[in-house]
């Protein structure tokens, strides 16, 4: 019986993410500089499906919630530029669609982006291109970032790939 009481409870404090959540939410970006002080007053711009918002480093923004990654880049005039992705999460409001059923729930709330969040804290470095991943975000702490891989041709792949040849 208290298991079944316990489950209940559980079940009362999900819900659908647009219940939940609002369809933004805030996103702090700090800027560093290849030493590791922080640089205040960076230029930043965040992009995703639903538009750009402009920022200066330091700062915190409403960002419009959604299942597509958010694209930052941040310049200074004494930096080269620095840049991230954040990889977009769903959130438990989702998680609460599925478990109790609502799959109308779940394509409203994945439709308006409410069911996704962001990292909510991101040092980008200057100089770097990195990734942030909520699934690495730790209450009062910044997201521990990765570096992001850019893979460039080899000469040999180069060689192999199929040519396009033009006939008159």
């Amino acid at each position: 019986m208290k298991s079944l009481s316990a489950a209940l409870v559980v079940l009362a404090c999900t819900g659908c993410a647009s219940v939940m959540n609002e369809t933004t939410h805030p996103i702090k970006v700090e800027t560093k500089s290849a030493n590791g002080d922080l640089v205040a007053g960076a230029e930043c711009r965040l992009t995703n499906d639903y538009g750009t918002t402009t920022m200066k480093s330091g700062e915190t923004a409403q960002i419009r919630r959604s299942s597509k990654d958010l694209d930052i880049v941040c310049k200074d005039p004494q930096n080269p530029e620095a840049s991230a992705r954040a990889i977009s999460r769903a959130n438990g409001g989702m998680w609460g669609n599925i478990i109790l059923g609502g799959g109308i729930g779940a394509v409203v709330d994945h439709n308006r982006g409410t069911a996704y969040t962001y990292p909510t804290w991101m040092q980008l470095v200057f100089g770097k291109t990195l990734v942030f991943d909520r699934s690495a975000e730790k209450d009062g702490q910044p997201t521990v970032a990765t570096e992001a891989v850019t893979t460039t041709p080899t000469p040999a792949a180069a060689a192999s790939a199929p040519q396009v040849v033009s006939s008159k």
